[in-house]
Protein backbone atom coordinates (compact mmCIF):
# COMPACT_ATOMS: atom_id res chain seq x y z
CA UNK A 1 0.00 0.00 0.00
CA UNK A 2 1.40 3.58 -1.02
CA UNK A 3 2.07 5.89 1.98
CA UNK A 4 0.65 9.09 2.03
CA UNK A 5 0.61 11.53 4.83
CA UNK A 6 -2.53 12.72 4.82
CA UNK A 7 -4.34 9.89 5.76
CA UNK A 8 -3.87 7.11 8.60
CA UNK A 9 -1.56 4.19 8.28
CA UNK A 10 -3.80 1.68 9.49
CA UNK A 11 -5.91 -0.26 7.53
CA UNK A 12 -9.11 0.13 9.03
CA UNK A 13 -9.91 3.99 10.18
CA UNK A 14 -13.75 4.26 11.80
CA UNK A 15 -14.52 7.77 11.32
CA UNK A 16 -16.95 8.61 14.32
CA UNK A 17 -19.32 11.93 14.32
CA UNK A 18 -18.85 14.41 17.55
CA UNK A 19 -21.08 17.25 17.75
CA UNK A 20 -17.89 19.51 19.25
CA UNK A 21 -14.46 17.76 17.20
CA UNK A 22 -12.11 20.08 19.40
CA UNK A 23 -13.56 19.22 22.77
CA UNK A 24 -14.01 15.38 21.34
CA UNK A 25 -10.18 15.53 20.50
CA UNK A 26 -8.74 16.67 23.99
CA UNK A 27 -11.28 14.16 26.16
CA UNK A 28 -10.20 11.38 23.78
CA UNK A 29 -6.62 12.96 24.39
CA UNK A 30 -7.03 12.97 28.14
CA UNK A 31 -9.39 10.00 28.83
CA UNK A 32 -8.28 7.21 26.39
CA UNK A 33 -4.70 8.43 25.31
CA UNK A 34 -5.13 9.30 21.99
CA UNK A 35 -2.83 11.24 20.24
CA UNK A 36 -4.04 14.19 17.69
CA UNK A 37 -1.88 13.51 14.55
CA UNK A 38 -3.77 15.94 11.94
CA UNK A 39 -6.45 18.65 12.19
CA UNK A 40 -8.57 19.85 9.34
CA UNK A 41 -10.28 22.97 9.66
CA UNK A 42 -11.25 24.71 13.09
CA UNK A 43 -13.50 21.77 14.32
CA UNK A 44 -14.59 19.99 10.81
CA UNK A 45 -12.14 17.02 11.18
CA UNK A 46 -8.80 15.19 13.13
CA UNK A 47 -6.94 12.25 12.68
CA UNK A 48 -6.26 10.67 15.74
CA UNK A 49 -3.46 7.93 16.51
CA UNK A 50 -3.08 5.04 19.15
CA UNK A 51 -0.84 2.37 18.65
CA UNK A 52 -0.42 1.48 15.34
CA UNK A 53 -4.23 2.53 15.28
CA UNK A 54 -6.34 5.31 13.98
CA UNK A 55 -9.68 6.80 14.36
CA UNK A 56 -11.13 10.44 12.63
CA UNK A 57 -13.29 12.25 14.49
CA UNK A 58 -15.88 14.02 12.29
CA UNK A 59 -18.49 16.97 12.95
CA UNK A 60 -21.89 16.71 13.26
CA UNK A 61 -23.95 17.55 9.42
CA UNK A 62 -26.73 16.24 8.03
CA UNK A 63 -27.60 12.98 8.10
CA UNK A 64 -24.12 12.11 10.35
CA UNK A 65 -25.17 11.90 13.64
CA UNK A 66 -23.26 10.67 17.27
CA UNK A 67 -25.28 7.87 18.82
CA UNK A 68 -28.66 8.71 19.94
CA UNK A 69 -28.65 8.19 24.29
CA UNK A 70 -29.76 4.40 24.96
CA UNK A 71 -28.29 3.50 21.17
CA UNK A 72 -25.78 0.79 20.13
CA UNK A 73 -24.76 1.28 17.07
CA UNK A 74 -21.06 0.03 17.06
CA UNK A 75 -17.94 -0.57 19.67
CA UNK A 76 -14.30 0.10 18.74
CA UNK A 77 -12.18 -2.10 20.22
CA UNK A 78 -8.39 -0.73 21.09
CA UNK A 79 -5.28 -3.17 22.22
CA UNK A 80 -3.47 -1.05 25.89
CA UNK A 81 -1.19 -2.78 27.71
CA UNK A 82 -2.72 -2.05 31.51
CA UNK A 83 -7.01 -2.05 31.63
CA UNK A 84 -6.75 -1.41 35.14
CA UNK A 85 -5.04 1.72 34.52
CA UNK A 86 -6.39 2.60 31.64
CA UNK A 87 -9.98 1.83 32.70
CA UNK A 88 -9.13 4.33 36.16
CA UNK A 89 -7.44 7.34 33.52
CA UNK A 90 -10.37 7.01 31.65
CA UNK A 91 -13.51 7.26 35.04
CA UNK A 92 -10.82 10.17 36.20
CA UNK A 93 -12.33 11.71 32.89
CA UNK A 94 -15.44 11.33 33.08
CA UNK A 95 -16.00 7.94 31.06
CA UNK A 96 -18.91 6.12 32.06
CA UNK A 97 -17.43 2.35 32.42
CA UNK A 98 -20.39 -0.20 31.65
CA UNK A 99 -17.94 -3.02 32.13
CA UNK A 100 -15.34 -3.00 34.45
CA UNK A 101 -12.12 -5.20 33.95
CA UNK A 102 -12.80 -8.61 33.31
CA UNK A 103 -10.44 -11.92 32.72
CA UNK A 104 -11.73 -13.54 30.12
CA UNK A 105 -10.90 -17.33 28.94
CA UNK A 106 -9.30 -16.57 25.65
CA UNK A 107 -6.85 -14.87 26.82
CA UNK A 108 -7.45 -11.13 27.41
CA UNK A 109 -8.71 -8.64 30.02
CA UNK A 110 -11.43 -6.14 28.62
CA UNK A 111 -13.26 -3.55 30.12
CA UNK A 112 -15.93 -1.20 27.95
CA UNK A 113 -16.79 2.34 28.53
CA UNK A 114 -19.11 5.00 26.80
CA UNK A 115 -17.33 8.25 25.76
CA UNK A 116 -18.53 11.96 25.76
CA UNK A 117 -20.65 11.29 22.62
CA UNK A 118 -21.89 8.40 23.50
CA UNK A 119 -19.46 6.14 21.30
CA UNK A 120 -18.81 2.36 23.24
CA UNK A 121 -14.96 1.44 23.51
CA UNK A 122 -13.71 -2.02 24.30
CA UNK A 123 -9.96 -1.20 25.79
CA UNK A 124 -8.37 -4.82 26.09
CA UNK A 125 -4.90 -6.09 27.61
CA UNK A 126 -3.69 -9.16 25.99
CA UNK A 127 -2.72 -11.74 29.23
CA UNK A 128 -1.49 -14.72 27.63
CA UNK A 129 -1.47 -16.36 23.96
CA UNK A 130 -4.36 -18.83 23.82
CA UNK A 131 -5.37 -20.72 20.85
CA UNK A 132 -8.81 -20.35 20.21
CA UNK A 133 -9.55 -23.97 20.14
CA UNK A 134 -9.15 -24.05 24.03
CA UNK A 135 -12.12 -21.81 24.70
CA UNK A 136 -14.31 -22.90 21.83
CA UNK A 137 -13.10 -20.78 18.93
CA UNK A 138 -12.01 -22.09 15.55
CA UNK A 139 -8.97 -21.29 13.79
CA UNK A 140 -10.14 -20.68 10.31
CA UNK A 141 -7.00 -18.85 9.15
CA UNK A 142 -3.60 -17.99 10.47
CA UNK A 143 -1.81 -14.74 9.84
Amino acid sequence: MQPNRSIPAATVVPVLIYPDVRAAVDWLDAAFGFVERVRIGDGHRAQLKVGNGAVIVAAEHNDHHPPRPGETSHSIMVRIDDAHAHCEQARRHGARITTEPTDFPYGERQYTAEDLAGHHWTFTQTLEDIAPEEWGGTTVTTD
